[in-house]
């Protein structure tokens, strides 16, 4: 296994300087849990002491669950009084809190947080995802990736391994491009994803998991895992044990709204590549992710989909229509507009 010893501490330095803007003065929290990746949460916290700011570091007991699950094993006013007051908040934790209780309260109290999420981080994702990223060129992509996509009233989505399915795109809800700046207030998240909702009830046809599905399995499948949607809703699976697995998984939750597409999202972090951690399988080159259950209110008004959970399932080497005209073909960039600018984000 790389150590990148060399390269570790000019990762972190892009990721305070170029992605969290870090100001002298700055109190930086950076949390972490007893499954999280040390030298990543102590190169972090170097940089930004660097940088002038001031780094906290903030360690837990790894919780047994994630978002509000997570709380039991919390120390939640304690936890939630402290990201109350500072300016900025890295997650390394493998446990995540986003969307926990002292998330919600943290970011209730303090209306100027910077809240970035990196969960489950490594050294190697955070060499390959951050440092070694062409942050200028991507962010430029990105964004015009999220116009011509907002633009489309029609899409149609194929991969290799099955998927076939189209859906009708609503120009007024929000269009989440996660371009690698997280130097304002609001909730960041790693480089290289665009995500949206759909109009749910126009998701018809076939969506094949050939990458990995998180949670239950939280790594790649042993066998493509095929769902039959109609009218935005989960009606079949099929495949082999992870297939059977996961619909005991949905089915354990005796909610409809698990059974419902939440949102589709592309890929583009040039570095990103399968490890059964969500936060980077979202983001590898060419693959499309689809979540099920939970959706937020302001990214579906007027309520989103109030479930019990949510799961997100990635499709490798996806082909992508806009209103008839290629975006994607098998994970390569095709629309004239972005070839070459796609051609030059590769990682350094």
């Amino acid at each position: 296994m790389a150590l990148y010893e060399y390269e570790l501490p000019l990762s972190a330095s892009v990721l305070v300087t170029e992605i969290l803007g870090v100001k002298p003065g700055e109190v930086i929290a950076i949390t972490a849990d007893t499954e999280s990746d040390e030298r990543v949460v102590s190169a972090t916290a170097g940089a930004v002491h660097a940088a002038g700011g001031k780094p906290m570091v903030i360690n837990l007991a790894s919780p047994t669950g994630v978002g509000k699950a997570a709380d039991p094993g919390l120390p939640i006013e304690a936890l939630a009084a402290a990201l109350a007051k500072v300016d900025a908040w890295v997650e390394f934790n493998n446990q995540w809190l986003l969307y926990s209780t002292p998330f919600e309260l943290a970011r209730e109290a303090n209306p100027r947080l910077r809240y970035l999420c990196l969960v489950g981080m490594n050294v190697d994702m955070m060499v390959r995802c951050v440092g070694r990223v062409n942050h200028g060129g991507l962010r430029s992509f990105l964004n015009r990736v999220t116009e011509l996509t907002k633009n489309a009233r029609e899409i149609r989505v194929t991969t290799p391994a099955g998927t076939d399915v189209g859906f009708k795109n609503d120009p007024t809800r929000l269009y989440s491009c996660d371009t690698g700046l997280a130097n304002v207030p609001g909730v960041h998240f790693l480089t290289g994803q665009i995500s949206w909702a759909p109009i749910h009830s126009t998701i018809e046809g076939t969506i094949v998991f050939d990458g990995t599905i998180s949670p239950p399995l939280n790594r790649l499948v042993d066998a493509p895992v095929s769902l039959t949607v109609r009218e935005g809703r989960l009606v079949d699976i099929a495949g082999g044990k992870d297939a059977a697995t996961y619909r005991v998984w949905l089915d354990s939750f005796k909610d409809p709204n698990m059974l419902r597409l939440a949102h589709i999202a592309y890929g583009f972090n040039p570095g990103a590549k399968l490890t059964g951690n969500v936060l980077e399988d979202e983001r590898v080159w060419g693959a499309t992710e689809w979540g099920l259950g939970y959706l937020q209110a302001i990214d579906a008004p007027p309520d989103g989909i109030p479930a019990k959970s949510h799961t997100d399932g990635i499709c490798l080497n996806s082909s992508v229509w806009l209103d008839g005209v290629a975006l994607l073909d098998q994970g390569r960039i095709v629309h004239p507009d972005l070839a070459a600018l796609a051609g030059s984000l590769k990682a350094k």
